[in-house]
């Protein structure tokens, strides 16, 4: 078993996603007429809007903050020293790169969702991959092995994985037992995610822009007290990345270690085409109505996921005295950079970071996969209370231990998903276009953009009418 999932991770990992991932925001970036550059302005607007769901659904801005709750996790303090560590300064600026073009494909992904969505129960908007493979490209079998891979992935065993950090991070800066953090994360976990998504928008919208927000303002007062040494320090990531001279650290060195390392990071921390995102976005009430206007939001959250937290860390990385090293990577390079900044109370700032954004990101990555168990229960909650408790359950267990081929399943999961989701978004690409070009239409003759689905005969028959008449 182990050699199979670490054939089907080489596979997926080091050439499918990793090219695929990449292509696919280019081709979108392309397609969509480079509409994150472009149009830039317009993902504020869609998330300030409106600050107002209604019974149905959740607000653009709380459909904003899941989405960071889940992408904005322990990657962006440990990933990025990693890629650091292994591709030198210029991983960041490949890291900024993969991050732009996947602002397009999280534009198209979501899109999408909001475009296909449904009601589920009680009346709430659901939606995701699994909703837009079904209905637009008419495939219910392949949207099920895609809701299975994700609820493995995101619903449980990464779960483990965030919890298993929060209890390193907590067991190392305070000594606390393991297994005591682990159930307290668990109980902390099942107050909110019981409350089902109405409670997780309710504690993500408060609890996402404090965090990030914190470590962003010590990103910010490393800058300003290290200011003389910013413009070397820019010029030594741009070096760095187009292979000008030796990765830091780096095994490889120069400009394939940068490049591949800041790639992987990119990826990995903002999901934008993992298809993890849409199944929030499709629960948001757009504002402007329009399926377009929630896209431009989850573009909007790659933005801040990578070209602000990740570079955050990787600031405060740059301008501290720690050298990457085989010994001093991850948590513990991060720990040093901001020991070096902020004495002791960086040791215990990282610590409770972890905790934040690792809690976040379980409750995020909790109604993704609630999303996706409606759809395989066929709105039946039964299935949902199920889902809740095996949440709890893998948060205790992943604070107790690691096992890694488990964690290797997880990464073999979201590698299928990614790809079902990659070809599906390809698929669909000439229907996100189409609804592209109706809403800028629509924003260029100064009108507030809406979509009334008996306008457009074009679109599939899969659509909603009552939710887009």
């Amino acid at each position: 078993m182990t050699a199979i999932i670490d054939f089907l991770n080489t596979i997926f990992w080091g050439y499918v996603l990793i090219y695929g991932l990449l292509a696919v925001g280019i081709f979108f970036t392309i397609r969509l007429g480079f509409i994150q550059i472009r149009h830039f302005g317009e993902m504020f607007r869609c998330v300030l809007g409106s600050r107002a769901g209604d019974k149905d659904g959740i607000s653009p801005f709380q459909a904003l903050t899941i989405s960071l709750a889940s992408r904005v996790g322990t990657g962006n303090i440990a990933g990025v020293a990693v890629a650091i560590t292994l591709g030198g300064p210029g991983a960041i600026f490949w890291m900024w790169m993969v991050a732009l073009v996947g602002m397009a494909t999280a534009y198209s992904e979501s899109t999408l969702a909001q475009l296909y969505k449904d009601h589920g129960p009680g009346g709430m908007y659901r939606g995701g991959p699994a909703y837009y493979i079904q209905k637009g490209l008419g495939q219910g079998w392949l949207a099920a092995i895609f809701a299975v891979a994700l609820i493995l992935a995101f619903g449980l065993i990464f779960n483990a994985v965030q919890s298993n950090s929060i209890a390193e991070a907590v067991s190392g800066a305070f000594g606390v037992n393991k297994a005591i953090v682990g159930i307290v994360i668990a109980a902390l976990t099942g107050i909110i995610i019981f409350g089902g998504i109405p409670q997780i928008a309710r504690v993500a919208e408060f609890v996402v822009p404090f965090m990030a927000g914190i470590y962003l303002l010590a990103a910010a007062w490393v800058l300003i007290t290290h200011i003389t040494q910013v413009p070397g320090i820019i010029g030594h990531i741009i070096a760095s990345a187009l292979g000008w001279q030796e990765a830091a650290g780096g095994a490889a060195g120069g400009f394939a270690a940068a490049m591949l390392n800041g790639v992987k990071r990119g990826l990995f921390s903002n999901e934008a085409g993992m298809g993890s995102a849409p199944n929030i976005a499709a629960v948001a009430v757009p504002a402007p109505h329009h399926p377009s206007s929630q896209g431009f939001v989850q573009a909007l959250g790659v933005f801040i996921d990578t070209l602000l937290v990740c570079t955050a860390t990787a600031v405060m990385i740059l301008l501290s005295g720690a050298i990457p090293s085989a010994e001093l990577t991850g948590v513990a390079l991060t720990q040093a950079a901001l020991g070096e900044h902020f004495g002791n109370f960086g040791h215990y700032f990282v610590a409770v970071a972890i905790f934040f954004f690792a809690f976040t990101s379980i409750i995020g990555n909790y109604a993704y996969a609630e999303n996706a168990i409606i759809y395989l229960g066929h709105g039946h909650m039964s299935v949902v209370t199920g889902l809740r408790v095996a949440v709890m359950a893998m948060v205790i267990w992943g604070a107790i231990q690691t096992v890694q081929t488990v964690f290797d399943f997880a990464d073999a999961s979201m590698g299928l998903m990614a790809t079902i989701n990659l070809i599906a978004i390809v698929a669909l690409s000439g229907t996100i276009a189409y609804v592209t070009r109706d809403y800028l239409r629509q924003r260029a003759a100064g009108q507030e953009p809406t979509f009334h689905v008996a306008d457009h005969p074009e679109i599939a028959p899969g659509v909603n009418r009552e939710i887009w008449k």
